[in-house]
């Protein structure tokens, strides 16, 4: 046996020396790890060498951290959770379930998923569905348990986990299978149809019979039947939902169409009287089925997904029991206060705080950002997030719909229930338009009655069809859509309709200081006591002041906490400090003309806060907040875009004109209180100005609920994320930019949409009036009119970032 060749199983390289291989027609194989070994016996020994045999593709290495899951499967037979997923199938006791597979990969694939499952004791019948990767097994519970089918397949290399999709996935599968069913159908109808009016248009007088004429007209009256009772059904009951709410859509005009020249084509037939246009109606409602089911897959693929956030947290959770014990229970039964074990490899099952360990994690799905972040003792961490490296232990703080998971779907579906003002503009022009084409239509209709009564019908399908307001009801839903993928892809999430039209928009753009432009990590960096009080007691009087503040300052004393101190009475002052009592003592601590009457100057330029008991000052707080490693690159990039910024601060003077030097923002303001940042919002708005206010804590809620765009850091408080109208779901500044310049984009595609439909359908009226339009062509036009819609705002979906020669940052190429 040589080394050289690769190994049989996987295909990798195959190291010198390798004691692994594989004997089957007695021949032995190579191998290039003890895994390949383990699996490759286990398909022979299992009768299943034909696998070897039949196979036309390698499949995936098996990822080595999917082996860290081996020992969740057991959570899987919890009853409570099989609830979710698994039903009975029939009378004899079996059940069924439906399970994602990794690592499907061709037809053989598929062959030995069966072949090995249907091999077991207990198992009713396994299949798989080689599109959508997922097997659809049934089993005896009694004989079988579900952990022993997930650890068969793993055995083989394929890692499954249990797929149940949510009543609006069900109903959206079941809407798509029916599209494909109705265009199938409309397609075969159309083709057929064709095919029998084809030589009645090419031949002559007396060369085909009469009847042949009626055989040929019987026939097409038979295969446009089931294309306007089945195909045609959606457009008819919407068409119906419209009339039923006295709002005129798209569908009515196209329900005329094709129910007048059935009607008219089935009377001529059953009459032997009049023109036949079966061929028209099959061949429109075809083209017509054919844009939309085109038009909605670009966006079912682009825009927003219910599911995408929602599968994001794992089933399965560890949770460390009092006696140190290890406990796998659902995710879904978490509660705040449980200690969880997560191990490399494992998701996080629910936002906490790191008690114990060290480790990088993927946080892509939530941020947009693809670098592991660092995460150490303390921090909070995000359930959704992937443990890349090291164990971790956290303490739960939220769990399953408490979640920060559930609150960003919560968010996003706010925004979508809601339209912007563009796209309500555009639904009423549209309204107005269908009712001026039954206008428009009715006066065609009687003209031709006078010109040319034989050509009347299908001048009236012509009119109706090519001027259907589809793309000028597509024109902002379609943008719009596209859009917000965008911006979700790159971290921003948009929860009020509005606010995309209105950052698009945007003079002016106004920073918080703490927590915004800078990191919100303060530390403290000196401590300079004032009479005999001692520094470290300082630090803990300050520490039990602070102790139940989520401010960023607060986490700064936090390591000095000194348990037997407990502050009581504690009042916060907003964008001024704290005041509470300890030892019979009335303390404050923040800024120095709150904390001293009269105040007193600081011992240094920078960030202080004044310490006093009963009106006497005790000592200083030097502290340092680092600035945002990308705030200078996204400051100079909003300037660049012509944007006005400015910093608005509640700082002191000397640390807010430090900020400002550094970033080179010219207009800026400190020691401002929440209410003058909202007068200075107003003030700003009155000169016309249309102004975006970035913050994140409770004092900025008054100002960002006046901005005209409010957008809410990543680590913002909860009051601040719901006042928002966006949410940073990355640290990165940057984000900012490339909202606005999405934004931007978006507002110009939906403008360009609408003026092409405008356009098209005022071009394409006069012509389908004068008669120089056939039905067919008509249907060509209006479908070819919605997919340009379409296609222009899927140019978002692409939308990248290049860097700028004159920028610290990167520049986008515009849609």
């Amino acid at each position: 046996m040589s080394n050289d060749a690769p190994c049989y199983h996987c295909g990798n390289p195959v190291p010198a020396g390798a004691p692994w291989s594989i004997t089957l027609d007695d021949h032995a194989h190579p191998l290039c790890c003890p895994g390949c070994e383990a699996v490759a016996h286990a398909i022979v020994d299992g009768g299943l060498e034909s696998y070897y045999r039949y196979r036309t593709e390698l499949p995936e290495r098996p990822d080595e951290r999917q082996a860290a899951k081996a020992d969740t499967w057991s959570v899987f037979d919890d009853p409570g959770l099989q609830a979710q997923f698994v039903h009975p199938d029939g009378d004899e006791g079996n059940v069924k379930a439906t399970l994602a597979i990794e690592g499907i990969t061709c037809a053989a694939c598929a062959w030995l998923i069966e072949h090995r499952l249907n091999a077991l004791t207990g198992v009713a019948s396994s299949a798989v569905n080689l599109t959508h990767h997922r097997l659809r097994v049934s089993w005896d519970p009694q004989q079988l348990k579900l952990s022993q089918l997930l650890a068969e397949l793993a055995a083989i290399g394929y890692d499954a986990q249990p797929y149940e999709p949510d009543q609006a996935q069900t109903r959206m599968q079941h809407e798509e299978r029916m599209n494909v069913r109705r265009l199938i159908i409309a397609a075969v109808g159309m083709m057929q149809v064709m095919m029998f009016s084809i030589p009645i248009y090419v031949s002559g007088p007396g060369e085909i019979s009469d009847d042949f004429y009626a055989l040929f007209h019987w026939l097409s009256f038979a295969l446009a039947t089931p294309v306007v009772f089945f195909s045609a059904q959606p457009f008819f009951r919407n068409a119906l939902r419209d009339l039923r709410t006295g709002v005129l859509g798209m569908d009515v005009p196209v329900s005329l169409a094709i129910g007048g020249a059935y009607l008219a084509s089935s009377y001529a037939v059953l009459f032997n009287v009049g023109e036949v246009y079966f061929d028209s109606v099959a061949m429109f409602t075809f083209f017509l089925l054919f844009g939309r089911y085109v038009e909605g897959r670009a966006r079912r693929r682009s825009g927003h997904s219910g599911n995408a956030l929602s599968g994001v947290l794992p089933i399965s959770a560890t949770r460390l029991e009092s006696d140190g014990s290890e406990r796998i229970l659902p995710a879904s039964e978490l509660s705040p206060g449980d200690r969880v074990l997560i191990k490399p490899g494992h998701g996080v099952p629910a936002d906490g705080i790191i008690e114990e360990g060290e480790s990088s994690l993927d946080e892509s799905m939530l941020t947009g950002e693809y670098l592991p972040v660092t995460r150490r003792v303390g921090d909070p961490i995000t359930g959704g997030s992937q443990n890349m490296e090291n164990p971790l232990v956290i303490r739960v703080t939220h769990a399953g719909r408490d979640a920060r998971v559930a609150g960003i779907v919560d968010l996003t579906d706010r925004a979508f229930a809601s339209r912007p003002r563009l796209a309500q503009m555009a639904e009423r022009m549209a309204h107005l338009f269908v009712l001026r084409l039954l206008i428009v239509t009715a006066c065609v209709t009687i003209a031709w009655w006078f010109i040319d009564p034989s050509r009347m019908l299908w001048v009236l399908l012509s009119v109706l069809v090519v001027t259907c307001p589809c793309a000028l009801a597509l024109a902002t839903p379609a943008a719009l859509t596209a859009g917000h993928g965008q911006l979700r892809k790159r971290g921003v999430l948009i929860t009020r309709a509005d606010a995309m039209e209105t950052l698009s928009k945007v003079t002016r753009v106004i920073f918080d200081k703490t927590g915004t432009l800078t990191r919100g990590e303060m530390y403290l960096t000196q401590t300079q006591t004032l009479g005999e009080l001692t520094a470290e007691r300082a630090r803990a009087v300050a520490a039990a002041l602070e102790a139940n503040s989520e401010h960023p300052i607060a986490r700064a004393f936090r390591p000095f906490r000194d348990a037997t101190l407990q502050a009581k009475d504690i009042h916060s002052y907003t964008g001024q400090g704290l005041e509470g009592s300890l030892n019979d003592a009335r303390w404050r601590l923040g800024k120095p003309e709150f904390a001293l009457e009269g105040g007193i100057a600081a011992p240094a330029k920078g960030q202080w806060l004044l310490l006093s008991e009963d009106g006497v000052p005790r000592a200083w707080f030097g502290l340092h907040d680092g600035i945002r490693d990308d705030a200078a690159a996204t400051i100079k990039a909003l300037q660049a875009q012509g944007l006005s910024v400015e910093l608005l601060s509640g700082d002191t003077q000397d640390a807010v004109e430090s900020l400002a030097d550094q970033l080179n923002i010219a207009t800026w303001h400190a020691g401002t209180s929440p209410e003058g940042k909202l007068a200075r919002m107003k003030e700003l708005q009155a000169a016309g100005e249309t102004v975006v206010m970035i913050g994140d804590g409770i004092n900025d809620v008054p100002v960002l609920a006046g901005a005209d765009v409010a957008i809410a850091m990543n680590g913002a408080t909860d009051l601040a994320r719901t006042r928002a109208d966006a949410v940073l779901l990355s640290p990165r500044l940057m984000r900012i930019f490339e909202a606005i310049e999405i934004s931007r984009a978006t507002r110009r595609i939906m403008r360009q949409n609408m003026i092409w439909s405008v356009c098209y359908n005022f071009s394409a009226l006069p012509l389908a009036a004068m008669g120089l339009v056939p039905p067919w062509l008509a249907a060509i036009g209006m479908s070819l009119s919605s997919l340009v819609v379409v296609g222009n705002a899927l140019r978002l979906s692409r939308w990248r970032t290049q860097p700028a020669p004159t920028l610290d940052t990167s520049t986008p190429v515009t849609a």
